[in-house]
């Protein structure tokens, strides 16, 4: 019977070891999907307002999250989010976490879509909250939907009032659903694939200096270049 363990073992650490490897591989294609998304996003001629963008603490990137509904609906995203480093978010972008995105609302809904969400984080009461809990858009935090093609004035009044501003690029036809409802965490099994090493999240992007993801290096380029300075 000890002859047949040791065989069994072996095959079941392969099996783990290779679902481990093909879960950071998935990791890895989200970093990449966030860099391209954004850029996108940020390139599009009524992109998201400059001085709002300027003024953001942090950015969260959801690229394709899945919306289906039938009656109830939910929806369901990963993506990553970047701080800037300092006391007063004044310094470089940070190395990204990885950021889960889950929830539901309710009503006569019939339809499905894909949605690319990029939340801007606009003080550090709502960074603190999301890096160190999952967070309830609409509950624990105060959000606000920041339609793209708005003045800037409108949306520095938005960001004045709420924690978080959520722009949009819709791929399908659904109605009735918004983020409104849905919590954000982050997503620490996926960090620990990322950087090996269990780091907590608000550590990993508030005070470390941790090297960039090859991944992750349009998500954060595009951040500098756009955005490399904080206007209070």
């Amino acid at each position: 019977m000890k002859k047949l363990w040791a065989p069994l073992f072996v095959i079941l650490l392969l099996i783990a070891t290779a679902g481990r490897a093909d879960d950071q591989v998935k990791d890895e294609d989200r970093l990449k999907n966030c860099g391209t998304v954004l850029t996108e996003i940020m390139n599009i001629p009524d992109d998201i307002p400059q001085d709002v963008l300027d003024k953001a603490d942090c950015v969260v990137v959801f690229p394709s999250v899945l919306k289906a509904a039938f009656i109830v609906g939910g929806s369901y995203g990963r993506g990553a989010m970047s701080c800037r480093h300092g006391a007063n978010f004044n310094g470089k972008w940070s190395a990204p976490t990885m950021m889960a995105l889950e929830g539901g609302s309710f009503g006569l809904q019939i339809g499905g879509e894909a949605t690319d969400f990029v939340l801007l984080v606009m003080n550090d009461k709502g960074a603190n909250g999301i890096l160190s809990s999952k967070v309830k858009l609409g509950g624990d935090a105060s959000a606000a939907a920041g339609p793209v093609g708005r003045s800037a004035s409108a949306e520095t009044d938005a960001s004045m009032r709420a924690e978080i501003l959520s722009y949009s690029r819709a791929r399908g036809v659904f109605a009735g659903v918004s983020l409104e409802g849905s919590t954000i965490r982050p997503d620490n099994d996926a960090n620990e694939r990322i950087y090996g090493s269990k780091i907590p999240a608000k550590e990993l992007v508030l005070t470390r200096d941790v090297p960039v993801p090859a991944a992750a290096q349009d998500m954060i380029s595009i951040l500098n270049s756009r955005t490399p300075t904080h206007k209070p």
